[in-house]
């Protein structure tokens, strides 16, 4: 009986602490001119992204010229994967601006990054949408 509630306690305990873990992980891209943060849900592996951006209307130099966080929703790839032990590593390149996805129970490994759609308006290329998309998994 002892023993039965020695492993009951042990279960709970264990619960409790995964519990308690925090569901997500930050990481600034690498880029070292990018104020680019990424946010990953540890379980589901869904990347979304957010940046720093002047508040519209304002200057940097009269008062509430605070500034606004601008976030990415998650696109191709980004979105929720299967269930998994997810973290984010960047690399030491000074100008990439993705992250690579890893999931440490699989060993899968996607690359992250900002997309941006475009599309023709007359004779000039027009941002349209902006979104985190990953490359499909690679074991």
């Amino acid at each position: 009986m002892r023993r039965l509630l020695f492993l009951l306690a042990a279960f709970v305990a264990a619960t409790a602490a995964a519990a308690a873990a925090p569901q997500f992980e930050f990481l600034a891209a690498p880029q070292i001119n990018l104020s680019l943060v990424y946010r990953l849900d540890k379980l589901t592996g869904d990347v979304i992204a957010c940046q720093y951006a002047h508040n519209p209307g304002k200057t940097d130099i009269e008062p509430g010229a605070f500034g606004i966080t601008v976030c990415y929703r998650s696109g191709d790839g980004a979105t929720k994967q299967e269930p998994g032990d997810y973290g984010l590593v960047a690399t030491r390149h000074e100008q990439e601006g993705g992250v690579f996805r890893v999931d440490y129970r699989s060993g899968a490994l996607s690359i992250c990054y900002l997309y941006f759609q475009r599309e023709k308006q007359g004779d000039r290329d027009v941002i349209t949408d902006q979104y985190v998309v990953c490359t499909p998994p690679y074991k």
